[in-house]
Protein backbone atom coordinates (compact mmCIF):
# COMPACT_ATOMS: atom_id res chain seq x y z
CA UNK A 1 0.00 0.00 0.00
CA UNK A 2 1.60 3.52 -1.06
CA UNK A 3 1.99 6.08 1.82
CA UNK A 4 1.29 9.49 1.29
CA UNK A 5 4.63 11.97 0.36
CA UNK A 6 6.24 13.54 2.54
CA UNK A 7 7.91 15.69 0.17
CA UNK A 8 8.38 19.33 0.47
CA UNK A 9 6.50 21.91 -2.08
CA UNK A 10 9.68 22.74 -3.38
CA UNK A 11 11.01 18.69 -3.91
CA UNK A 12 7.82 17.65 -5.26
CA UNK A 13 7.78 20.06 -8.06
CA UNK A 14 12.05 19.72 -8.86
CA UNK A 15 10.68 15.84 -9.09
CA UNK A 16 7.83 16.55 -11.05
CA UNK A 17 9.73 18.58 -13.43
CA UNK A 18 12.31 16.08 -13.45
CA UNK A 19 10.41 13.22 -14.75
CA UNK A 20 7.26 14.82 -16.35
CA UNK A 21 6.59 16.25 -19.50
CA UNK A 22 6.19 20.19 -19.35
CA UNK A 23 2.90 20.31 -21.36
CA UNK A 24 1.70 22.78 -18.25
CA UNK A 25 3.23 25.54 -16.29
CA UNK A 26 1.50 25.42 -13.07
CA UNK A 27 1.77 27.63 -10.34
CA UNK A 28 4.34 27.15 -7.38
CA UNK A 29 1.36 25.41 -5.44
CA UNK A 30 1.36 21.72 -4.27
CA UNK A 31 -1.77 20.76 -2.57
CA UNK A 32 -2.82 18.18 -0.40
CA UNK A 33 -5.96 18.46 0.53
CA UNK A 34 -9.04 20.62 -0.33
CA UNK A 35 -13.04 21.10 1.03
CA UNK A 36 -15.43 23.36 -0.49
CA UNK A 37 -13.77 26.34 -1.91
CA UNK A 38 -10.68 25.87 -0.50
CA UNK A 39 -7.44 24.15 -1.01
CA UNK A 40 -4.22 23.21 1.68
CA UNK A 41 -0.78 22.79 0.28
CA UNK A 42 1.60 20.43 1.71
CA UNK A 43 3.11 22.61 4.67
CA UNK A 44 -0.36 23.43 5.68
CA UNK A 45 -0.89 26.89 3.85
CA UNK A 46 -4.61 27.45 2.47
CA UNK A 47 -5.68 28.85 -0.64
CA UNK A 48 -8.96 30.43 -1.95
CA UNK A 49 -9.64 28.53 -4.94
CA UNK A 50 -10.69 30.82 -7.69
CA UNK A 51 -10.35 28.66 -10.61
CA UNK A 52 -12.55 25.77 -9.73
CA UNK A 53 -10.71 23.26 -12.31
CA UNK A 54 -11.84 25.63 -14.94
CA UNK A 55 -15.70 24.59 -14.14
CA UNK A 56 -15.23 20.88 -13.07
CA UNK A 57 -15.21 21.93 -9.65
CA UNK A 58 -19.10 23.69 -9.85
CA UNK A 59 -20.06 22.10 -6.75
CA UNK A 60 -16.73 22.24 -4.95
CA UNK A 61 -13.73 19.95 -3.65
CA UNK A 62 -14.95 16.72 -2.08
CA UNK A 63 -18.53 18.05 -2.18
CA UNK A 64 -20.43 15.33 0.84
CA UNK A 65 -23.11 14.47 -1.57
CA UNK A 66 -20.81 13.69 -4.76
CA UNK A 67 -18.11 11.47 -2.31
CA UNK A 68 -20.94 9.60 -0.91
CA UNK A 69 -22.46 8.61 -4.08
CA UNK A 70 -18.80 7.86 -5.51
CA UNK A 71 -18.12 5.76 -2.02
CA UNK A 72 -21.54 3.70 -2.42
CA UNK A 73 -20.62 2.82 -6.12
CA UNK A 74 -17.41 1.65 -5.28
CA UNK A 75 -18.68 -0.94 -3.15
CA UNK A 76 -20.68 -2.63 -5.52
CA UNK A 77 -19.21 -2.41 -8.99
CA UNK A 78 -17.18 0.47 -10.94
CA UNK A 79 -16.69 -0.74 -14.69
CA UNK A 80 -18.33 -3.60 -16.79
CA UNK A 81 -17.74 -1.49 -20.50
CA UNK A 82 -20.41 -1.10 -22.58
CA UNK A 83 -20.09 -4.77 -23.60
CA UNK A 84 -23.13 -5.36 -20.73
CA UNK A 85 -25.69 -3.60 -19.34
CA UNK A 86 -25.22 -2.14 -15.85
CA UNK A 87 -27.79 -0.32 -13.33
CA UNK A 88 -26.95 3.04 -13.18
CA UNK A 89 -27.06 3.20 -16.91
CA UNK A 90 -30.32 3.63 -18.14
CA UNK A 91 -31.08 6.14 -15.22
CA UNK A 92 -27.98 8.33 -16.56
CA UNK A 93 -28.64 8.82 -19.86
CA UNK A 94 -32.86 9.46 -19.17
CA UNK A 95 -32.24 12.05 -16.61
CA UNK A 96 -29.25 13.75 -18.67
CA UNK A 97 -31.71 13.80 -21.93
CA UNK A 98 -34.24 15.54 -19.79
CA UNK A 99 -32.43 17.78 -18.07
CA UNK A 100 -30.74 18.99 -21.66
CA UNK A 101 -34.91 18.53 -22.88
CA UNK A 102 -33.60 16.37 -25.47
CA UNK A 103 -34.05 12.60 -26.16
CA UNK A 104 -30.87 10.52 -26.08
CA UNK A 105 -27.00 10.42 -24.74
CA UNK A 106 -23.91 9.22 -25.85
CA UNK A 107 -21.29 8.79 -22.95
CA UNK A 108 -17.53 9.70 -23.28
CA UNK A 109 -14.74 10.33 -20.51
CA UNK A 110 -13.13 13.69 -21.21
CA UNK A 111 -14.39 17.14 -22.99
CA UNK A 112 -12.23 16.72 -25.94
CA UNK A 113 -13.81 13.08 -26.53
CA UNK A 114 -16.82 14.30 -26.54
CA UNK A 115 -16.43 17.07 -28.49
CA UNK A 116 -14.60 14.38 -31.27
CA UNK A 117 -17.78 12.48 -30.53
CA UNK A 118 -19.84 15.89 -31.86
CA UNK A 119 -17.69 16.12 -34.79
CA UNK A 120 -18.10 12.44 -35.93
CA UNK A 121 -21.76 12.61 -35.16
CA UNK A 122 -22.13 16.10 -37.53
CA UNK A 123 -20.55 14.14 -40.26
CA UNK A 124 -22.40 11.23 -39.71
CA UNK A 125 -25.70 12.68 -39.90
CA UNK A 126 -24.48 14.55 -42.72
CA UNK A 127 -23.67 11.95 -44.91
CA UNK A 128 -26.92 9.55 -43.88
CA UNK A 129 -29.47 12.68 -43.17
CA UNK A 130 -28.87 15.43 -44.71
CA UNK A 131 -27.25 13.87 -47.83
CA UNK A 132 -23.85 15.37 -47.99
CA UNK A 133 -21.73 13.76 -51.00
CA UNK A 134 -19.49 11.24 -48.78
CA UNK A 135 -16.11 13.03 -47.59
CA UNK A 136 -17.32 16.69 -48.26
CA UNK A 137 -18.72 17.51 -45.12
CA UNK A 138 -18.27 21.01 -43.43
CA UNK A 139 -18.09 22.21 -40.26
CA UNK A 140 -18.30 25.91 -39.39
CA UNK A 141 -16.34 27.03 -35.92
CA UNK A 142 -15.02 30.54 -34.41
CA UNK A 143 -11.93 31.64 -34.05
CA UNK A 144 -10.28 31.98 -30.56
CA UNK A 145 -12.07 28.62 -30.13
CA UNK A 146 -10.88 26.56 -27.33
CA UNK A 147 -12.89 22.79 -27.88
CA UNK A 148 -10.17 20.19 -26.99
CA UNK A 149 -6.58 19.08 -27.91
CA UNK A 150 -6.48 16.14 -30.25
CA UNK A 151 -4.93 16.54 -33.66
CA UNK A 152 -8.56 17.44 -35.14
CA UNK A 153 -9.20 19.74 -32.69
CA UNK A 154 -6.27 21.81 -32.80
CA UNK A 155 -6.70 21.46 -36.61
CA UNK A 156 -9.35 23.97 -36.14
CA UNK A 157 -7.89 25.87 -33.57
CA UNK A 158 -6.40 29.74 -34.08
CA UNK A 159 -4.06 29.29 -31.08
CA UNK A 160 -0.56 28.68 -32.37
CA UNK A 161 0.66 27.46 -29.34
CA UNK A 162 -2.36 24.61 -29.06
CA UNK A 163 -1.55 24.38 -33.15
CA UNK A 164 1.82 24.28 -34.04
CA UNK A 165 3.81 21.59 -34.97
CA UNK A 166 1.35 19.18 -34.77
CA UNK A 167 0.15 18.69 -38.86
CA UNK A 168 -0.61 17.75 -41.20
CA UNK A 169 -3.93 19.15 -39.92
CA UNK A 170 -7.37 17.70 -40.13
CA UNK A 171 -9.30 19.04 -43.11
CA UNK A 172 -13.25 19.88 -43.09
CA UNK A 173 -13.09 22.61 -40.86
CA UNK A 174 -14.28 27.01 -41.44
CA UNK A 175 -13.17 29.41 -39.01
CA UNK A 176 -15.27 32.86 -39.21
CA UNK A 177 -14.75 35.56 -36.09
CA UNK A 178 -16.65 34.91 -33.40
CA UNK A 179 -19.55 36.92 -32.85
CA UNK A 180 -19.88 38.06 -36.51
CA UNK A 181 -23.44 36.67 -38.32
CA UNK A 182 -22.56 37.88 -41.37
CA UNK A 183 -19.76 36.47 -41.57
CA UNK A 184 -21.20 32.66 -40.17
CA UNK A 185 -24.02 33.32 -42.65
CA UNK A 186 -21.58 33.33 -45.55
CA UNK A 187 -19.70 30.55 -44.92
CA UNK A 188 -22.67 28.12 -44.98
CA UNK A 189 -22.96 26.38 -48.09
CA UNK A 190 -24.89 23.14 -49.33
CA UNK A 191 -21.90 20.82 -47.45
CA UNK A 192 -22.28 21.90 -44.12
CA UNK A 193 -23.51 19.98 -41.47
CA UNK A 194 -22.70 21.63 -38.22
CA UNK A 195 -21.62 25.12 -36.70
CA UNK A 196 -19.65 23.96 -33.39
CA UNK A 197 -19.68 27.01 -31.11
CA UNK A 198 -18.87 27.66 -27.58
CA UNK A 199 -21.50 30.14 -26.22
CA UNK A 200 -19.15 32.09 -23.96
CA UNK A 201 -15.03 31.22 -24.89
CA UNK A 202 -13.13 30.58 -21.46
CA UNK A 203 -9.72 29.64 -22.53
CA UNK A 204 -10.05 32.83 -24.87
CA UNK A 205 -10.60 35.26 -21.96
CA UNK A 206 -14.21 34.17 -20.97
CA UNK A 207 -15.64 36.32 -24.16
CA UNK A 208 -19.16 37.11 -23.89
CA UNK A 209 -20.50 37.26 -27.95
CA UNK A 210 -22.73 40.57 -28.58
CA UNK A 211 -26.52 40.49 -27.67
CA UNK A 212 -28.26 38.09 -30.39
CA UNK A 213 -25.31 36.34 -31.55
CA UNK A 214 -26.89 33.07 -30.03
CA UNK A 215 -30.48 33.67 -31.21
CA UNK A 216 -28.97 34.51 -35.24
CA UNK A 217 -26.97 31.33 -35.09
CA UNK A 218 -29.57 29.08 -33.97
CA UNK A 219 -32.23 31.17 -36.76
CA UNK A 220 -29.25 30.68 -39.32
CA UNK A 221 -28.79 27.04 -38.69
CA UNK A 222 -32.44 26.34 -38.76
CA UNK A 223 -33.02 27.71 -42.09
CA UNK A 224 -30.32 26.09 -43.90
CA UNK A 225 -30.54 22.77 -42.66
CA UNK A 226 -27.33 23.10 -40.46
CA UNK A 227 -26.95 21.36 -36.67
CA UNK A 228 -26.25 23.93 -33.93
CA UNK A 229 -23.44 21.98 -31.48
CA UNK A 230 -23.40 23.84 -28.12
CA UNK A 231 -20.00 23.21 -26.58
CA UNK A 232 -21.27 24.11 -22.84
CA UNK A 233 -18.05 22.09 -21.13
CA UNK A 234 -17.30 25.07 -19.27
CA UNK A 235 -20.11 27.16 -19.46
CA UNK A 236 -22.55 24.52 -18.55
CA UNK A 237 -24.11 23.00 -15.57
CA UNK A 238 -24.67 26.00 -13.41
CA UNK A 239 -21.61 28.21 -13.92
CA UNK A 240 -23.47 31.18 -15.81
CA UNK A 241 -26.09 31.01 -13.57
CA UNK A 242 -28.54 28.67 -15.66
CA UNK A 243 -27.94 25.43 -16.50
CA UNK A 244 -26.56 26.19 -19.70
CA UNK A 245 -25.41 29.55 -21.30
CA UNK A 246 -27.53 28.73 -24.29
CA UNK A 247 -30.75 29.31 -22.02
CA UNK A 248 -29.93 32.68 -21.43
CA UNK A 249 -31.61 33.66 -24.73
CA UNK A 250 -33.57 31.24 -25.04
CA UNK A 251 -31.81 29.10 -27.19
CA UNK A 252 -31.72 25.41 -27.65
CA UNK A 253 -29.04 24.18 -29.90
CA UNK A 254 -29.00 20.65 -31.50
CA UNK A 255 -26.72 19.22 -29.57
CA UNK A 256 -25.08 19.90 -26.49
CA UNK A 257 -21.51 18.53 -25.88
CA UNK A 258 -20.84 18.18 -22.10
CA UNK A 259 -18.12 17.47 -19.24
CA UNK A 260 -16.20 19.03 -16.85
CA UNK A 261 -18.50 19.46 -13.78
CA UNK A 262 -20.60 16.51 -15.24
CA UNK A 263 -18.13 14.53 -12.98
CA UNK A 264 -18.83 16.71 -10.01
CA UNK A 265 -14.65 16.76 -9.55
CA UNK A 266 -14.49 13.60 -8.64
CA UNK A 267 -14.01 11.36 -11.89
CA UNK A 268 -13.66 12.09 -15.59
CA UNK A 269 -17.39 12.54 -17.10
CA UNK A 270 -18.83 13.43 -20.62
CA UNK A 271 -21.35 13.14 -23.35
CA UNK A 272 -23.04 14.47 -26.52
CA UNK A 273 -26.83 14.89 -26.18
CA UNK A 274 -29.33 15.40 -29.08
CA UNK A 275 -32.46 14.17 -30.71
CA UNK A 276 -33.00 10.46 -31.80
CA UNK A 277 -32.59 11.44 -35.25
CA UNK A 278 -29.36 12.82 -34.80
CA UNK A 279 -27.86 10.56 -32.55
CA UNK A 280 -29.88 7.71 -34.18
CA UNK A 281 -27.20 7.68 -36.96
CA UNK A 282 -24.74 5.43 -34.56
CA UNK A 283 -24.78 1.44 -34.92
CA UNK A 284 -23.24 -0.95 -32.83
CA UNK A 285 -19.27 -0.90 -33.40
CA UNK A 286 -18.82 2.39 -35.13
CA UNK A 287 -18.05 4.60 -32.06
CA UNK A 288 -17.30 4.15 -28.54
CA UNK A 289 -15.40 4.05 -24.93
CA UNK A 290 -14.51 1.45 -22.95
CA UNK A 291 -14.97 3.91 -19.50
CA UNK A 292 -17.69 6.37 -20.90
CA UNK A 293 -20.80 5.60 -19.19
CA UNK A 294 -18.83 3.61 -16.72
CA UNK A 295 -21.26 2.11 -13.43
CA UNK A 296 -18.65 5.03 -11.06
CA UNK A 297 -19.22 7.51 -13.39
CA UNK A 298 -22.89 7.10 -14.22
CA UNK A 299 -23.58 6.80 -10.20
CA UNK A 300 -21.28 10.58 -9.75
CA UNK A 301 -22.79 11.83 -12.82
CA UNK A 302 -26.69 11.00 -11.46
CA UNK A 303 -26.28 12.97 -7.90
CA UNK A 304 -24.90 15.88 -10.11
CA UNK A 305 -28.00 16.18 -12.53
CA UNK A 306 -30.41 15.59 -9.18
CA UNK A 307 -27.97 18.75 -7.77
CA UNK A 308 -28.94 20.29 -10.51
CA UNK A 309 -32.77 19.85 -11.10
CA UNK A 310 -33.79 21.68 -7.75
CA UNK A 311 -32.05 25.14 -9.18
CA UNK A 312 -30.21 25.83 -6.12
CA UNK A 313 -26.66 26.08 -7.70
CA UNK A 314 -27.84 27.72 -10.69
CA UNK A 315 -29.55 30.41 -8.57
CA UNK A 316 -26.08 30.71 -6.42
CA UNK A 317 -24.40 31.49 -9.16
CA UNK A 318 -26.66 34.31 -10.87
CA UNK A 319 -26.58 35.88 -7.27
CA UNK A 320 -23.20 35.38 -6.69
CA UNK A 321 -22.04 36.60 -9.80
CA UNK A 322 -23.88 39.81 -9.82
CA UNK A 323 -22.04 40.81 -6.85
CA UNK A 324 -18.88 39.87 -8.35
CA UNK A 325 -19.16 41.65 -11.72
CA UNK A 326 -20.55 44.40 -9.19
CA UNK A 327 -17.13 44.54 -7.82
CA UNK A 328 -15.10 43.78 -10.66
CA UNK A 329 -16.80 46.68 -12.48
CA UNK A 330 -15.48 48.81 -9.53
CA UNK A 331 -11.62 47.92 -10.79
CA UNK A 332 -11.90 49.25 -14.26
CA UNK A 333 -9.70 51.97 -14.97
CA UNK A 334 -5.81 52.54 -14.52
CA UNK A 335 -5.41 48.71 -13.84
CA UNK A 336 -8.07 47.07 -15.38
CA UNK A 337 -8.56 47.59 -18.77
CA UNK A 338 -11.96 45.51 -19.34
CA UNK A 339 -14.01 42.96 -17.07
CA UNK A 340 -16.12 40.02 -19.05
CA UNK A 341 -18.16 37.53 -17.98
CA UNK A 342 -21.56 35.70 -16.59
CA UNK A 343 -22.40 34.58 -13.42
CA UNK A 344 -19.84 33.01 -11.00
CA UNK A 345 -16.98 33.85 -14.20
CA UNK A 346 -15.08 36.35 -15.28
CA UNK A 347 -12.03 37.32 -17.38
CA UNK A 348 -9.91 40.18 -16.29
CA UNK A 349 -7.84 41.84 -18.49
CA UNK A 350 -4.59 43.55 -16.98
CA UNK A 351 -3.22 47.11 -18.29
CA UNK A 352 0.29 45.33 -19.25
CA UNK A 353 2.43 47.93 -16.86
CA UNK A 354 0.73 46.33 -13.97
CA UNK A 355 2.33 43.22 -14.80
CA UNK A 356 1.28 39.94 -16.48
CA UNK A 357 -1.44 37.40 -16.20
CA UNK A 358 0.86 35.30 -15.00
CA UNK A 359 2.84 37.40 -12.31
CA UNK A 360 -0.88 38.81 -11.06
CA UNK A 361 -1.69 35.13 -10.42
CA UNK A 362 1.64 34.45 -8.72
CA UNK A 363 1.02 37.50 -6.73
CA UNK A 364 -2.24 36.38 -5.77
CA UNK A 365 -0.86 33.21 -4.79
CA UNK A 366 1.39 34.53 -2.25
CA UNK A 367 -1.73 35.93 -0.69
CA UNK A 368 -3.73 33.24 -0.18
CA UNK A 369 -5.69 33.21 -3.85
CA UNK A 370 -5.75 30.13 -6.48
CA UNK A 371 -6.22 32.04 -10.30
CA UNK A 372 -5.38 31.59 -13.79
CA UNK A 373 -3.84 33.73 -16.41
CA UNK A 374 -4.62 33.16 -20.59
CA UNK A 375 -3.97 35.22 -23.09
CA UNK A 376 -0.83 37.02 -21.55
CA UNK A 377 -2.55 39.68 -19.43
CA UNK A 378 -6.21 38.06 -18.90
CA UNK A 379 -7.01 36.20 -15.47
CA UNK A 380 -9.54 33.83 -15.23
CA UNK A 381 -11.91 33.67 -12.02
CA UNK A 382 -14.49 30.82 -11.85
CA UNK A 383 -14.73 29.63 -8.22
CA UNK A 384 -16.53 26.94 -6.99
CA UNK A 385 -20.52 27.82 -7.53
CA UNK A 386 -20.64 26.76 -3.34
CA UNK A 387 -18.27 29.63 -2.33
CA UNK A 388 -19.63 31.51 0.42
CA UNK A 389 -19.84 35.27 -0.37
CA UNK A 390 -17.91 36.65 2.51
CA UNK A 391 -14.90 34.12 0.69
CA UNK A 392 -15.70 35.79 -2.26
CA UNK A 393 -15.51 38.85 -1.32
CA UNK A 394 -11.55 38.22 0.67
CA UNK A 395 -10.47 36.45 -2.68
CA UNK A 396 -11.57 40.18 -4.63
CA UNK A 397 -9.93 42.10 -1.59
CA UNK A 398 -6.88 40.09 -2.45
CA UNK A 399 -7.19 40.66 -5.93
CA UNK A 400 -7.37 45.14 -5.20
CA UNK A 401 -4.60 44.98 -3.03
CA UNK A 402 -2.15 42.95 -5.75
CA UNK A 403 -3.77 45.40 -8.15
CA UNK A 404 -2.91 48.38 -6.01
CA UNK A 405 0.42 47.69 -5.04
Amino acid sequence: MSTLSTATSAQSIATAQAHSAHNYHPLPVVVATADGAWVTDVEGRRYLDMLAGYSALNFGHRNPRLIEAAKAQLDRVTLTSRAFHHDRFADFAAQLADLCGMEMVLPMNTGAEAVETAVKTARKWGYRVKGVPAGQAKIVVADNNFHGRTTTIVSFSTDEEARADHGPYTPGFETVPYGDLAALEAALDAHTVAVLLEPIQGEAGVLVPPPGYLTGVRELTRERGVLFIADEIQSGLGRTGATFACEQEGVAPDMYVLGKALGGGVVPVSAVVSSREVLGVHRPGEHGSTFGGNPLACAVALEVLEMLRGGEYQRRAAELGEHLHRELALLTGAAVREVRGRGLWAGVDIDPSHGTGREISEKLLARGVLVKDTHGSTIRLAPPLVITKEDLDWGLEQLRAVLAA
